[in-house]
């Protein structure tokens, strides 16, 4: 039985009370709908800056009463301290995924990025910290890497900072190393690398590029990739990222905490590949899709070119072993896209 099974089965049987920032966006729901499952009690905090309501109703949908009962929503933002200090009353464990995403966000409205990102963590930490949660796992990224050349990328070697976003993650993670030092508040960072899969938003001006050429491809539309298309990432489906948090946030090993961790599958994906698997994999479904080759166009200012994890640290320290590749992954979320979108 895997770390994670162990944690599932123990969580069943002694519940326990979890906090979900960002709980209406494409991470957050996914948790939320996992600790129900796991028939958890949970409060959700989101503002809808970029999360949606749609994604609480599915997830309504997709348990029972009895463990929807256990959600309770608050609709608030980590920017204000008051909602967090009370969002983090009675809690045991806190998910911390609220953030505004997307590099070219960032570069187009870094205030707003750093106001989010770095003021709503700041506050997020003095609540958790005051409230004595047991446990604090808080989305990082991947970006903070930078323009560090080496591959596979491993945790403690970063270059310089790319966008105001991966500054953001960078400075998130400085703060979370001062709070275990001056107070003795341990957490843990994920630094996620490329999530995709059910209910991640295709619509907007930074959609992710998944659901984003899913959408595409289902209108019919041509897709545009930035570069050459040789541009490579490390793809990682949502139910891994659901696994790392929940065995993040529980850990009973001193020395797995006040860490950052690589959550990743450890395999590289390119732009080009990435596409011919998204429309064979869309055409098998619906034979319908026609058949097409991408349009190519100028690499956007702060991409990364290449990003690989070296996950070893997280399975070493966590438990953390990815139960889906990327195939597996997109095979699950182009079903949920076909349905949904």
């Amino acid at each position: 039985m895997s770390a994670f099974d162990e944690l599932c089965t123990r969580l069943q049987k002694s519940p326990a009370s979890w906090l979900v920032t960002g709980a209406a966006g494409f991470i957050g729901s996914n948790l939320v709908e996992a600790l129900l499952q796991l028939n958890q009690k949970v409060v959700g905090l989101d503002n809808f800056a970029t999360g949606h309501r749609h994604n609480l109703d599915l997830i309504e949908s997709s348990v029972t009463s009895e463990q929807w009962q256990g959600f309770r929503f608050i609709e608030g933002d980590t920017r204000d301290k008051d909602t967090c200090k009370a969002a983090c009353d009675g809690i045991d464990y806190v998910l911390h995924q609220a953030a505004l995403g997307s590099v070219p966000r960032s570069i187009n409205d870094p205030v707003s990025s750093h106001s989010a990102n770095v003021d709503g963590f700041l506050n997020m930490l003095i609540a958790g910290r005051d409230a004595k949660v047991n446990g604090f796992a808080w989305a990082s990224s991947s970006s903070v890497y930078g323009d560090h050349p080496d591959l596979p990328k491993v945790e403690d070697r970063i270059g310089n900072v790319l966008s105001p976003y991966a500054a953001t993650k960078k400075v998130n993670e400085i703060y979370a190393d001062v709070f275990s030092l001056t107070y003795g508040f341990r957490t843990i960072g994920l630094r996620y690398f490329n999530v995709f899969g059910p209910r991640q938003d295709p619509d907007g001006a930074y959609a992710a590029v998944i659901p984003k050429w899913v959408a595409a491809l289902l209108r019919g539309d041509t897709i545009t990739i930035n570069g050459d298309g040789e541009t490579s990432r490390d793809f990682c489906y949502i139910k891994n990222v659901v696994q790392a948090n929940l065995l993040a946030a529980t850990t009973q090993d001193e020395k797995a905490t006040s860490q950052v961790y690589n959550i990743a599958v450890g395999d590289r994906t390119t732009l080009n590949e990435l596409f011919r698997s998204i429309l064979d994999g869309l055409r098998k479904i619906d034979p319908s899709i026609p058949n097409q080759e991408p349009l190519y166009a100028d690499f956007r200012p702060g991409d990364v070119r290449h990003s690989l994890a070296d996950i070893s640290k997280a399975t070493e320290l966590l438990g953390y072993e990815p139960t889906h590749s990327v195939d597996d992954g997109l095979a699950l979320a182009l079903e949920w896209y076909k349905a949904n979108v």
